[in-house]
């Protein structure tokens, strides 16, 4: 009997462990920047959920570079991504093998590819279904029959390994397409922009926007089977849970869902909450819907906090680096044209470099936006000392002031009007820069507008986009109420 009541106590004691570990676990779930990937990361962060994980949701986070380094740098724990994307776009193979060889390959960058949630995802070419009928086109070969054809293919596609360079040879495709975002590529065709663009196979706009889809004759594209792709130590009870979404989707199936985030303008809570109520896995409950207007103040307050932060660390670094450099012309010509090259570099090409650094979220985020910010306040301050009046200078020097009262009592308030400048446009840029924040999980007003733009609702775009562009605007407003009641007006004429 004693013996009996010890190991029940055993059991229970482990399962409350269990119960607890699970609770106590946060897993971060993250997604790529499109419709289908917000969708089975809401699918992934909601079954974990039932499986007793807390989770936090890092969905929309770019394209492949983004997400896929978020992982392997541990900012987030588990995204789906697709084995022609594995096997083509990050393990830099020719073909696409099975999973099995996938995940020996995954190993040597510790990771793990869990079994395919059962449907296949692939590229495809997409044009007017009216069009199409018009020219009789139904297969890619038919294709170049049509040189007049006006190619719109997203950026990635066209410089994969298995996108456009070597289908346009297969198919002996002589057109020469130009780069546009997968988000706005459909209301492209619509408006007889483009005529042909990249699709995935499982899309719900296709029907949305009576597009065809175009028959692969040859089989050109590979496989692209919808994998949950983790680290190579997550958490085992991690795992298992996933593994229990393997197989629970087809094709017909992951197109109707997305179709109804798409066209019938369900949320992707909603849907993927519906889908497990129907595999029976999840019991239906009520789901607490956020509406834009609901998360609008929370999204301005991140995007202040991220401006703001930025700004302060550039005045604090740009202002005095500059007055300690202003005198000699050459290392003051050094700090402008870097804090100059700075600015060529692209906004979202610089948060991916930084992830390996500062992983996602509100840190590298606002670096990138200090790192923008430095050029307009250095080149104002620096060019504002320098073109102060030779005369003043030597009536300073004939005063008999020191350097630091010369600068302190006659060049700084000189300055000032154009390092005020400077401050400003700077906290301008940094407004509408931030807003591409939302693709490392830094949230801000660009989260509506990623929203927006997978989900081709312009309406939630302008969500992100208004209220940025008003923020501008009061920004710019307040700067110059704060020039007319510290800056004397005789100043501020000077440099208008």
């Amino acid at each position: 009997m004693r013996l009996l009541f010890l190991v029940s106590l055993f059991w229970v004691s482990q399962w409350a462990l269990g119960t607890t570990n699970n609770a106590n676990t946060t897993i971060t779930v993250g997604s790529k920047a499109f419709n289908e990937g917000y969708l089975l990361g809401e699918l992934v962060a909601q079954k974990l959920e039932i499986d007793g994980f807390n989770v936090e949701r890092k969905l929309g986070l770019g394209k492949t570079i983004i997400t896929y380094g978020a992982l392997r740098y541990g900012d987030i724990d588990v995204y789906v991504e697709y084995t022609g994307t594995l096997a083509q776009a990050i393990f830099k193979l020719k073909n696409t093998p099975s999973i099995e060889q996938l995940n020996e390959l995954a190993k040597q960058h510790e990771l793990k590819v869990l079994r395919s949630l059962g449907f296949n995802n692939t590229y495809a070419l997409v044009m007017d279904k009216a069009k199409a009928s018009k020219l009789e086109i139904k297969t890619l070969a038919d294709l170049a029959k049509h040189p007049q054809l006006k190619f719109g293919l997203t950026h990635e596609f066209i410089k994969r390994e298995d996108g456009w360079e070597k289908l346009a040879i297969h198919y002996q495709l002589n057109h020469q397409p130009v780069g546009i975002e997968h988000g706005l590529a459909y209301e492209a065709i619509q408006a007889e922009k483009i005529d042909i663009t990249d699709a995935y196979s499982t899309d719900g706009d296709i029907d949305k926007f009576n597009l065809l889809l175009l028959e692969d004759n040859d089989d050109y594209f590979p496989r692209y089977d919808a994998v949950p792709l983790v680290r190579a130590n997550a958490d085992p009870a991690m795992v298992k849970s996933l593994e229990a979404l393997a197989g629970i989707l087809d094709e017909a199936t992951m197109q109707r869902l997305n179709g109804e985030v798409v066209n019938q303008g369900k949320t992707f809570a909603e849907v993927a909450h519906q889908f497990l109520v129907s595999q029976g896995l999840k019991k239906k409950t009520e789901i607490q819907l956020v509406g834009p207007w609901q998360q609008l103040p929370e999204n301005i307050l991140q995007h202040l906090k991220l401006t703001l932060i930025a700004l302060i660390a550039a005045c604090v670094l740009g202002i005095p680096l500059s007055i300690y450099c202003y005198r000699n012309r050459t290392i003051s010509r050094v700090v402008i044209y870097t804090t100059g090259l700075l600015q060529t570099i692209p906004s979202i090409a610089l948060l991916a470099l930084f992830i390996p650094l500062f992983g996602i979220g509100w840190l590298p985020a606002v670096v990138a936006l200090f790192l923008y910010s430095l050029m307009p306040i250095v080149r104002s301050t620096t060019t504002a000392l320098l073109t102060i009046d030779p005369v003043l200078k030597q009536v300073a020097v004939g005063m008999g002031l020191t350097h630091k009262e010369q600068l302190r009592k006659i060049y700084l308030p000189l300055a000032l009007p154009a390092m005020f400048t400077g401050i400003k446009t700077a906290a301008v840029i940094n407004i509408g820069t931030a807003t591409l924040a939302a693709f490392i999980g830094a949230g801000g007003l660009g989260e509506p507008i990623v929203t927006g733009l997978a989900l081709n609702d312009f309406q939630l775009v302008l969500y992100g986009a208004v209220p940025a562009a008003l923020l501008a605007v009061i920004t710019e407003l307040f700067f110059e109420l704060v020039e007319i009641r510290w800056i004397p007006a005789h100043l501020r004429d000077q440099w208008k």
